[in-house]
């Protein structure tokens, strides 16, 4: 039998340990540094299945491409346009993300065959993904096009518990357990449909940081 089977829904092979989970916090960001858009990959998704926090994803990516995202990005059209530069794909299966941890279980696939699947179906996202390290632990910084532009969403992943954090200063609100920031769920319902009400609603309860994860820090940058 394969070693990707499991025998009872929602309980992992023991040999695999946290390898189908990930644990990450994340935050809304409304002014990047311009100093943090290092290390780029340009990424096109597409989600055959997007319901209730499960998801079903094929992303095709390429590392080390930049590219100027606006709210007139087409996700289909640039990918045509960097289709020479794709270097990996792959299918991912996402379950609900509850306390900031969520199933997780990602299968490499050949890039031309991921192309066409995220060319043929499913609802697309577009996005440019930096990399940076800040503080004690890396951090993935989103700059999103197209309909949910001009979002950018900073989160921090680690093999377990994301605790004792130090959240950058960039970062505005706390987002980790906010479903409408849910990459499926923007493939959706994009950003800019509820950006006005999600500002109004910003402004109006201000920011809120998780506390349960242990004393965050301020990271000055």
């Amino acid at each position: 039998m394969s070693d990707d089977r499991f025998d009872e829904p929602g309980q992992a092979d023991p040999d695999r340990g946290y390898a189908d989970f990930e644990f990450e916090r994340r935050f809304f960001v409304r002014d990047l540094p311009a100093e943090l858009r290092d290390a780029p990959a340009f990424i096109v998704q597409s989600y055959f299945l997007a319901d209730a926090g499960y998801a079903l994803r094929v992303r095709v990516q390429a590392g080390g491409v930049d590219a100027d995202l606006t709210g007139e990005t087409d996700p289909v059209e640039i990918l045509r346009a960097h289709l020479g530069d794709i270097d990996f794909a792959a299918v991912t299966v996402k379950g609900p993300a509850v306390g900031g941890t969520r199933y997780e279980a990602e299968r490499e696939l050949d890039p031309s065959v991921g192309v066409e699947l995220v060319r043929r179906g499913g609802a697309p996202i577009v996005k440019i993904r930096y990399a940076a390290w800040l503080g004690a632990d890396g951090w993935s910084i989103d700059v999103f096009g197209g309909a949910n532009h001009p979002l950018v969403v900073a989160e921090c992943e680690r093999s377990g518990p994301v605790t004792g954090l130090q959240i950058p200063d960039f970062c505005v609100t706390e987002i980790t357990d906010d479903r409408r920031f849910s990459n499926e769920s923007l493939a959706i319902e994009p950003y800019s449909a509820w950006a006005p009400a999600f500002a109004t609603e910003l402004a109006s309860h201000g920011p809120v940081f998780r506390q349960d994860f242990g004393p965050n820090t301020h990271l000055r940058l």
